[in-house]
């Protein structure tokens, strides 16, 4: 079966699934399974994916970036956040 056809039953089974469940459902199946992560990961597991998200950050937005991010308290620009938010620079 094409990888396209699969992703498209996928998605149709997840809109069912979130259709019955409503949001108050599907805010408790996301609650638990960030406690069950939370769990597998243990407290050092948990900060070393902190870690590990931290050092990604700085490779994604460099060191300008990250004086940017410095200077705005944390709200830098990112790639995936263009066009949901997120603030572009324009150079006059």
């Amino acid at each position: 079966m094409p990888h396209e056809k699969v992703q498209e039953i996928a998605s149709k089974g997840g809109h069912a699934s979130a259709g019955k469940a409503g949001h108050e459902g599907m805010s408790e199946r996301g609650h638990k399974g960030g406690e069950t992560r939370a769990e597998q990961l243990g407290h050092e597991g948990y900060v070393e994916m902190g870690h590990k998200g931290g050092e990604t950050r700085a490779k994604d937005l460099g060191h300008e970036g990250y004086v940017e991010m410095a200077h705005k308290g944390g709200s830098a620009p990112h790639s995936s956040r263009q066009g949901k938010g997120g603030q572009e620079k324009h150079k006059k």
